[in-house]
């Protein structure tokens, strides 16, 4: 008997949806499209590790607790896995600015005060704007990033005539699927596939011989739908 809350009566019934990423993101993602009617497939293609540099992230780290910056930038919820595994002390004079909500909340959950989220534009480049027209006079600056993230963040702030040091935190690396999943993939049994970065839109390109045309891409916002045509995917959603 169907009842009206079942999965027929979902938008997303009968979907088998690709999720690239795992853990606590991952699994967020995946309870979303079962409250959907979609059937999840977790399916990570990215992973990340640490930096190739440790002693210079122990240095900006060492710095960040004893003060000398003013702000600390936030791009991505993977930024305060680092700095929470590293213990970091983040004292009350340094502000702390997100790139959006999401890496908002993770930083709040670990107990991290947040003093900006851009109002509109959740990128790189709205944070600068935002944090430029928020700060007129030279402020030191420690901007915390994946080795592969373009340096739009860190060249926009010192051309504004700020005091910037740019670290990498961590890097970012591909992870093979299995034999199966490539092959559910190339059959057309995943209906859609989540591209929610430019990496993970390089490793859909490098893994996945083949997509078919039915398959849907859906693109997290319109700076990752660009990284991924770039990439040579043709972005759906």
């Amino acid at each position: 008997m169907t009842t009206p809350d079942s999965n027929h009566d979902k938008p997303l019934s009968g979907w088998r949806v690709l999720v690239p990423r795992g853990g606590p993101w991952g699994d967020g993602v995946a309870a979303s499209l079962r409250a959907q009617g979609a059937t999840p497939v977790v399916a990570p293609l990215i992973n990340f590790a640490p930096t190739t540099d440790q002693a210079a992230l122990d240095a900006a780290l060492a710095q960040l607790s004893e003060g000398r910056f003013d702000w600390l930038t936030v791009t991505s919820a993977t930024t305060v896995d680092v700095l929470y595994a590293h213990r970091t002390v983040i004292p009350r004079g340094t502000r702390i600015a997100a790139v959006g909500e999401t890496t908002a909340a993770a930083l709040q959950a670990v107990g991290y005060e947040v003093a900006l989220v851009p109002d509109k534009d959740n990128s790189a480049e709205g944070m600068a704007q935002q944090l430029i027209a928020l700060e007129p006079e030279p402020r030191r600056i420690l901007t915390l990033r994946s080795e592969i993230a373009k340096p739009v963040l860190t060249e926009s702030l010192i051309e504004a005539g700020h005091d910037v040091h740019s670290i990498v935190a961590y890097r970012t690396v591909g992870v093979p699927v299995t034999d199966r999943i490539r092959r559910d993939v190339e059959n057309g049994r995943i209906n859609a596939i989540l591209i929610t970065s430019g990496s993970v839109a390089e490793q859909v390109r490098e893994q996945f011989e083949t997509i078919p045309d039915a398959t849907l891409l859906a693109a997290i916002g319109p700076r990752t739908a660009r990284d991924a045509a770039r990439a040579g995917l043709t972005v759906s959603v």
